[in-house]
């Protein structure tokens, strides 16, 4: 527990820079694609709190979510890509973090066309950061392979953290995760102001 709250603190702590997304330094293919998620706590923050959600609602929410988030965040990509405009995407990032953490920490169970909705809506985002940040004369596909992966690998850690939500005291260890989470968010999104 000591650790997760270093870690936590750690993660507050971060220097806005970690949370840009310019795109410098990325590159093209499966591991661009696949670091670009896990290189970014403002991500990272994100779809931990989707699969730890789904976790928490039970079944089918969780292997919804966390299946809804990865194909809508495609479509953000493609999007992203073809420079459509999409305003206030560092801010629905980071808003991300903040409102799913909540869901996990305040318990919430909305119905599931809701929490679909929800997670889908960030899912845009998401994607479009991705794909804007998309390496020129990359592999589109292995990127975005990439990517979805990564994603989907860290759905799944929160959905094995959130499988503690079966014991009282796993599922206070849940919600204090998903209160961390929306703390992150919420730093994330001063740090952008």
């Amino acid at each position: 527990m000591r650790r997760l709250t270093l870690a936590t603190a750690l993660l507050l702590l971060a220097p806005a820079a970690a949370f840009a997304h310019a795109g410098e330094g990325i590159a093209g293919g499966f591991v661009g694609g696949f670091l670009h998620p896990l290189l970014g706590p403002d991500h990272v923050a994100a779809m931990v709190a989707v699969g730890l959600w789904g976790a928490f609602l039970g079944a089918p929410a969780i292997v919804l979510l966390p299946v809804i988030f990865p194909l809508v965040m495609a479509c953000g990509g493609i999007l992203g890509i073809l420079g459509v405009p999409l305003p206030g995407v560092e801010i629905g990032i980071a808003l991300s973090a903040a409102v799913l953490g909540l869901m996990v920490a305040l318990a919430a169970r909305p119905p599931l066309w809701v929490a679909a909705l929800i997670v889908g809506t960030f899912a845009i985002f998401h994607g479009y950061a991705h794909g804007a940040e998309f390496p020129d004369g990359a592999d589109a596909v292995a990127f975005f392979a990439g990517f979805v992966i990564a994603t989907g690998l860290l759905h799944l850690c929160g959905i094995a953290f959130g499988l503690l939500a079966s014991w009282p005291n796993g599922r206070i260890a849940v919600r204090l995760a998903g209160s961390a989470i929306a703390a992150a968010g919420i730093v994330f999104l001063v740090q952008l102001a």
